[in-house]
């Protein structure tokens, strides 16, 4: 065995990306990733790391990686074909469909997952510079209801909220399970700091009884879909029991009148009723809240997938805004961005299909309705860049027919995944730890951090990484200034910041037709001389030039400068820090969330009068299952051997093989069926066959599946087969919430009965068929 070599990055599996250290055995091609440990160095991690990050090994090496461009034959298989096919290829069929329908007939789809958004700045510039701007996201699948409540309360969808949990007194967390899903740094450490605290609370709301619920000193079990009752219930008590602070209302809101009017007028027992919640333990809480010095609400995708999902987003934001929880230690806070990671909507429409464009971003719901509308500037063609929406947007068989309809797919990958199986092309793509990576996941306040990745493993043959991939692409379609100009400017980048800053300028004044395609051009020309494989992380040179010109004392303070600096000096110096460091530094403190909120007049404008509108309609009714449906699938839950559709190799998934279905005991006994056993789920849109797991800290009538199941793996006998139960089979893109189009996909009826012989006996087959290539 050759000796191991330690390298510093970070993981990879949720949006937390904490600090690890990598041991590499070999060397060129035989170069293995053998052993994961936390980062000690890494600022914000300080070396925690949970179980999840063992699975790198998995997500590296295995057998579906993408080693060569393929192109699909007529009769829907592939064939490799070279770069310079491919490149050559697809440029012309973009432009056949560009000249033929216009720019807007194009839509990105992803660009970046959990832990690699560096490729997505270079397909972003690359569409853009094609003119189009439609991109579809899977942020726009969870996230743009809070975005767009946001916007409203704090005067851009990009103001986005974060916690002091460190600090806090009471932490209420709500359709979360940070045990298990982390959502802030070095979740379990914190849970456990504030279960060995007498003085410090914790408060769970979840239909079922989770890891974090263990832990907690109340556990209030919900019922399923009925957030928004008992969240409105508790708001109206608080307020009726004078349990708000009215001194941070009127010294930091507006718009609370109109609020409070509207909580006056709830039936505080009828609502804890639909909730199924005893006004008790609805009272207790209330108490707590009121008692608390500093709370946090930790809020996560159990209500922004849930019903009525962007208003939960805006009920759980009324908790800690009305209480006075914000903007003080140990409350909810905002937070400062070297780069946002979404945009700010401003009302634009996306004209096919007449609906708001939040964040910049379209709903995944939305990409067969884009596909088949009528609308001259329908969806033609789709480039799909680290994504898979044919496991992840709902409604798979629709999305599959859609797809059906493109003029040209294409899609950009490490691995072979179910939509690159539909592409017309595909181009293989450098895992996240072969080339330089980064992630704009940076939500810390007061103190934030940025870590760039640094390459550990040399590229697979013939795959290349992103910006490569969009360079040749780019300059196929003629969208980069001249060969000569880029040289020019490539030298003057040699000569330090002093010499590049203006020379990058005079280029693109010179060509304000390659604006959009600036990351490509940073990254060919100041790219081309930055250390440790970093190329990738030119286009932040930019982001930080920015945030000097806007923030220059939090950027000061986080780099401890103490004179007084131009903004383009201090912005070379927080690029340089950001570059130099292997674990991650800081690029901003801040004094205060203040001057973070965008509204003109600094204050949060608590009332959103459509949101309001739809409180006030609330109906414990809708709450109810249909008779023909009577269970309530959680579809996508976050195990502890699981990440999203970034594990296609099974072999991580040994505890839970088959991604089985979690129910009571009692419901399975009512279906005289047993644990392991086989049943069948259906909703109006499939049905899937699925391993029964009893769960007794589940309610009756709900049950729950696992995200980042589903995927068609190389078996042992050369067959392919599918691991665990794709979920998207189920739900349907129609089921979603009317402000942001996102899914309820905690919240999909469905009916189950037991598999008959012959389909549990397929099921069986196939599970042995996917262990057996784990051993093969």
């Amino acid at each position: 065995m050759s000796e191991l070599s330690w390298h510093k990055s970070a993981c990879n599996l949720c949006y937390i990306n904490c600090g690890i250290e990598v041991a590499v055995e070999g060397e060129g091609a035989a170069a293995r990733i053998k052993r994961v440990r936390g980062d000690e160095s890494n600022p914000k991690s300080r070396g925690y790391l949970c179980n999840k990050a063992q699975g790198i090994m998995s997500y590296v090496h295995h057998k579906d990686r993408l080693t060569t461009p393929l192109r699909r034959r007529s009769d829907g298989s592939h064939e490799a074909v070279s770069w310079d096919t491919a490149i050559t290829e697809i440029a012309a069929r973009l432009r056949t469909v560009i000249d033929t329908h216009g720019q807007q007939s194009l839509a990105l789809y992803g660009g970046g997952g959990q832990g690699n958004h560096a490729g997505g700045a270079f397909a972003t510039a690359f569409i853009r510079g094609l003119g189009s701007r439609h991109v579809f996201n899977a942020l726009a699948q969870e996230k743009t209801g809070d975005f767009w409540v946001n916007g409203h309360l704090f005067g851009a969808q990009s103001c986005h909220t974060a916690e002091d949990i460190e600090h806090c007194d009471l932490l209420l967390v709500l359709g979360a399970n940070p045990w298990l899903a982390h959502g802030f740094a070095n979740a379990r450490s914190q849970l456990n700091d504030i279960a060995k605290d007498p003085a410090r609370k914790l408060i769970v709301i979840d239909p079922r009884r989770t890891e974090t619920a263990e832990h907690a000193d109340v556990h209030v079990a919900v019922r399923p879909g009925a957030d928004a009752f008992l969240l409105t219930a508790l708001l109206a008590m608080l307020v009726r029991q004078d349990l708000i602070d009215e001194k941070f209302l009127n010294a930091h809101t507006t718009g609370f009148e109109a609020v409070k009017a509207c909580l006056l007028e709830v039936p505080i027992a009828r609502f804890a009723a639909a909730a199924d919640v005893p006004l008790a333990t609805l009272k207790q809480v209330a108490q707590m809240i009121g008692q608390s010095r500093a709370m946090v609400v930790r809020a996560e995708l159990g209500i922004q997938q849930g019903l009525y999902s962007t208003l939960n987003s805006y009920l759980e934001k009324l908790l800690f805004l009305i209480t006075g929880n914000f903007g003080k230690r140990g409350t909810n806070v905002l937070h400062s961005w070297l780069q946002p990671l979404w945009g700010n909507g401003r009302g634009q429409r996306y004209a096919p299909l007449g609906i708001e464009v939040i964040a910049g971003l379209l709903p995944p719901n939305v990409l067969a309705d884009a596909i088949e509308s009528p609308h001259p500037e329908h969806l033609r063609a789709l480039w799909v860049d680290s994504s898979n929406p044919v496991n992840t947007a709902a409604d798979t068989q629709r999305v599959l027919a859609a797809m059906g309809k493109l003029d040209l797919m294409v899609a950009v990958d490490v691995a072979l995944t179910e939509t690159a199986a539909r592409a017309d092309y595909v181009l293989p793509a450098a895992s996240q730890f072969e080339k330089c990576e980064y992630t704009l996941f940076s939500f810390e306040y007061p103190t934030n951090y940025f870590h760039v990745r640094r390459p550990l493993l040399p590229p697979l043959a013939d795959t290349l990484p992103e910006p490569e991939i969009y360079t040749r692409l780019a300059q196929a379609l003629d969208l980069l200034p001249p060969a000569a100009a880029l040289d020019e400017l490539r030298d003057r980048a040699a000569l330090g910041h002093g010499a590049f800053a203006p020379g990058f300028a005079a280029l693109m004044a010179a060509h304000p037709e390659c604006g959009a395609v600036a990351p490509l051009v940073l990254y060919n020309t100041l790219g081309a001389v930055l250390p440790h494989g970093t190329a990738a992380a030119a286009p932040l040179w930019g982001a930080a030039q920015r945030l000097a010109r806007t923030r220059p004392e939090s950027v000061s303070a986080a780099l401890a400068i103490t004179n007084s600096l131009a903004p383009e000096q201090l912005g070379a110096r927080l690029f340089d820090a950001i570059i130099a460091s292997p674990s991650g530094t800081a690029f901003s403190v801040d004094a205060s969330v203040w001057d973070l909120i965008e509204t003109a007049d600094r204050k949060v404008h608590l009332a959103i009068p459509t949101l309001l509108d739809a409180l006030a309609a609330l109906s414990p009714a809708d709450v109810e299952p249909p008779a023909d449906f009577p269970f309530v699938l959680s579809a996508g839950q976050r195990r502890a051997q699981n990440a999203n559709q970034i594990f296609r190799a099974p072999d991580f998934r040994k505890r839970d093989p088959d991604g089985a279905l979690s129910i009571h005991p009692d419901d399975l006994d009512a279906l005289v069926a047993s644990e392991g056993a086989w049943l069948v789920v259906e909703s109006s849109r499939g049905e899937l066959v699925v391993r029964a797991r009893a769960d007794a800290g589940l309610r009756r009538g709900y049950v729950v599946l696992p995200h980042g199941y589903g995927q068609a793996y190389p078996g042992a006998d050369g067959q392919r087969h599918v691991c665990g139960p794709a979920i998207n089979w189920l739900t349907d893109s129609a089921w979603r919430d009317p402000v942001a189009g996102t899914p309820y996909h905690k919240h999909v009826p469905v009916r189950l009965r037991a598999a008959d012989p012959a389909q549990a006996a397929a099921a069986e087959a196939n599970s042995r068929a996917v262990l057996a290539s784990v051993a093969g």
